[in-house]
C-alpha cells in the first residue's frame, strides 16, 4: 500500500485508530451540536409597514417578500376598501382601517374623464381641466387618509398594541403621508420606499434642486432647457408648491396640530426620514444633486426571466423570425376608449409579428388572428424572452425599469401622472417613441411601430442601458434589504441626515448673512463718507492768515 493511501487510512474519520464506529459517530454528533450551539443567532426584525395601494403596492410587496425570506416579521396597515392588499397573507399580519369610500371607484371616474379630455386634444381648457381634476383627486385622497390616521391615533387600544409590539422600523411609501406621521408618533426609525411624495417627486423635498437644469415632473422637459423652457419649469414647480401648501398640507397640518406637541409639517417629517429607498437610478434619471441617505434601487423588482407557461410559449414560438410585440397599460387601466382599441387592433392585424395584449374591455371588432387578448400576462418573463421585439406601455415606473433591465425598446402611450416624463427619459436616450393618446390613429401607430421594429438603433440603445443598469457591484434588491436592516441594527441613521430641514429659509439661503454683510459695508461706506465730509467742512471753516 502506498504512503499516501496509508496516511489517508490513518486519518480517515471512520477509523481514528482502533476506535469502534459507533463511538466515532457519537463524537461527530457531539461536535455538530457544539458547533450549532456556538453559531451566532440571526434574529429577524419586527417591521411595521404602511403602504400605498394600487401599482405602488406591487413593488412594496416584492420588497416584503424578500424581507420575509430573510426572516423578518411584518405587520401591514391596509384600508378596508383596498384594491390589492389582502387581509390575509403568508408574508404578514394585517391591521385593517375602515375607509368611508372606495378609492378604486373614485380613481376610475377620474381616469375615464382624464382619457376623454386627452382625446379631445391639447387645448388650454383641457390642460387646466386635467390639472384641476388631478389636484382635486389628490386632495380628496389625502383627506381620506388623514381622517383614517386620526381614527388610528384616537383608538387608544390600537395605539397601545402598536407600541407594545416594539417594532424596529416603520417602512412606508410617502406618496400618502399617514405612515410618515405614524412613525413620528410611535417614535420609530423611518425608511421610505419612495419616488413620489405627497406633492411631486421626492428629490425636490430633500436634495438641492436647481430648476435651471432639473425638470419638474409634468413639465415634459429634459435637463437641457432654453430660456422659455426654464420659465415653464418654474411655473410647474410653482404649481407643486401651491398644491402642497393649500391642497395637501392642510389635511395633515390638522393632524399635526391635534396630536403632536409643538405641531409639525409633512415635508419636515419626510426630511427627518432615516433612509430613502429611491425607485430610480442614473441610467434612467437625469443627473442631479443627491443626499447620502438616498439609496437608489431602480429596477429592484427585476430578476432573470422564468420559462413561460406552455401555451404562451407555443404562441410566442409560432411567431418565428418576426418575433412578438407585447402591450399592457398597467394595473390601473383595463381598457382604452373603444375607438382607440379598434384602431390599435387594426394596426396589429396588419403586422407579421404576433401580439400579446392585456385588455379587459370590449373585444375590438378589428382584431386579427395574430393577436392574443389576455386578462393577465407574466410581463417580466415576456420582456426577458428573446422573441419579444417591442413593448407597448403606458410608461409607469415599474414597466420602464423592466424595459431597461431586459433591453426591450418601448412605444409609449402615456395616460397620466409621471408617465410622459418617464417615457421622455427613454426617448431622450434613443430607446423609445411616444404617442399621446389624442394622437393614436392607424397611420401614426403603424409608422412608430415599424420604426422601432426595423431601426436597429432603438434596440441597441436600450440594450446599452440594460448593460449599464446591470453593471453594479450589489443588486438593487440587496441594497434595499441591507439598508432596511442597517436602520434596524442601529436604531436609525441620523448621521446620514442633513440638518438643513431644521433651518429657516432665510438661514438656508444665507439671506441673513448677506443682509449683515451688506449692512456692514453700507455702514463702513457711510462712515467714510461722513468722515470725509467733516474734514472738508473743517477745511472750509479754517480762518485765513493775514499777510503783511
Amino acid at each position: 500500500m502506498s504512503v499516501c493511501r496509508q496516511a489517508a487510512r490513518q486519518w480517515s474519520p471512520f477509523s481514528l485508530g482502533n476506535m469502534p464506529l459507533y463511538r466515532v459517530c457519537g463524537i461527530f454528533a457531539l461536535l455538530s451540536v457544539g458547533l450549532i450551539s456556538f453559531t451566532p443567532p440571526c434574529d429577524g426584525g419586527n417591521i411595521l409597514v404602511f403602504p400605498v395601494d394600487g401599482s405602488h403596492w406591487i413593488n412594496m410587496k416584492i420588497l416584503l417578500e424578500e424581507l420575509h425570506a430573510r426572516g423578518h416579521t411584518m405587520t401591514v396597515i391596509r384600508a378596508s376598501t383596498s384594491w390589492y392588499i389582502p387581509e390575509k397573507s403568508p408574508l404578514f399580519t394585517s391591521i385593517t382601517i375602515e375607509l368611508d369610500e372606495a378609492l378604486e371607484d373614485f380613481f376610475e371616474l377620474y381616469l375615464q374623464e382624464h382619457m376623454r379630455l386627452q382625446r379631445e386634444g391639447g387645448s388650454a381648457f383641457a390642460f387646466f381641466k386635467i390639472t384641476k381634476d388631478f389636484m382635486s383627486m389628490l386632495s380628496t385622497a389625502h383627506l381620506m387618509w388623514s381622517e383614517a390616521l386620526g381614527k388610528i391615533l384616537d383608538d387608544k387600544t390600537m395605539i397601545k398594541s402598536l407600541m407594545d409590539s416594539q417594532y424596529d422600523v416603520l417602512l412606508t411609501d410617502p406618496a400618502m403621508a399617514p405612515g410618515v406621521l405614524l412613525a413620528k408618533y410611535l417614535k420609530l426609525p423611518l425608511v421610505l420606499n419612495v419616488r413620489w411624495i405627497t406633492s411631486g417627486e421626492g428629490h425636490f423635498a430633500i436634495a438641492p434642486t436647481p430648476l435651471s437644469y432639473i425638470p419638474v415632473p409634468g413639465s415634459g422637459l429634459t435637463d437641457k432647457m432654453t430660456f422659455m423652457q426654464r420659465i415653464k419649469n418654474l411655473f410647474f414647480y410653482s404649481t407643486v408648491v401651491i398644491q402642497q401648501k393649500f391642497m395637501v398640507g392642510p389635511h395633515y397640518d390638522a393632524i399635526c396640530d391635534k396630536y403632536f406637541e409643538g405641531g409639525c409639517d409633512v415635508i419636515s417629517l419626510l426630511q427627518e426620514a432615516d433612509i430613502w429607498l429611491f425607485r430610480s437610478d442614473y441610467v434612467f434619471e437625469f443627473p442631479r444633486p443627491t443626499m447620502p441617505n438616498i439609496v437608489y434601487i431602480g429596477g429592484f423588482q427585476c430578476k432573470p426571466a422564468q420559462p413561460l407557461p406552455a401555451d404562451l410559449e407555443e404562441f410566442v414560438q409560432s411567431a418565428g423570425e418576426h418575433g412578438v410585440i407585447i402591450m399592457t397599460l398597467g394595473t390601473l387601466v383595463n381598457a382604452l376608449p373603444k375607438e382607440v382599441t379598434d384602431e390599435i387592433a387594426s394596426v396589429f392585424a396588419k403586422l407579421p409579428q404576433k401580439v400579446i395584449w392585456r385588455h379587459k374591455g370590449e373585444r375590438p371588432s378589428t382584431l386579427g388572428n395574430n393577436t392574443l387578448i389576455v386578462d393577465w400576462m407574466p410581463q417580466k418573463d415576456l420582456l426577458g424572452h428573446p422573441q419579444t421585439k417591442v413593448f407597448i406601455a403606458h410608461g409607469g415606473t415599474n414597466g420602464v425599469q423592466e424595459a431597461i433591465y431586459y433591453g426591450v425598446p418601448v412605444l409609449g402611450i402615456p395616460l397620466f401622472f409621471d408617465q410622459f416624463d418617464n417615457l421622455l427619459r427613454l426617448q431622450e436616450r434613443g430607446a423609445a417613441k411616444i404617442i399621446q393618446l389624442g394622437e393614436v390613429n392607424e397611420h401614426r401607430l403603424e409608422q412608430e411601430l415599424k420604426e422601432l421594429l426595423f431601426e436597429k438603433c432603438y434596440r441597441e440603445n436600450i440594450q446599452r442601458l440594460s448593460r449599464l443598469h446591470r453593471d453594479q457591484p450589489i443588486t438593487p434588491m440587496d441594497q434595499a434589504i441591507f439598508w432596511v436592516e442597517f436602520v434596524m441594527r442601529h436604531k436609525g441613521a441620523p448621521h446620514l441626515r442633513t440638518e438643513a430641514y431644521k433651518m429657516p429659509w432665510y438661514s438656508y439661503y444665507n439671506v441673513d448673512v448677506l443682509l449683515v454683510l451688506l449692512t456692514a459695508v453700507a455702514v463702513s461706506l457711510y462712515s467714510v463718507f461722513v468722515l470725509v465730509r467733516c474734514l472738508c467742512c473743517r477745511s472750509r471753516r479754517k480762518p485765513k492768515t493775514k499777510q503783511h
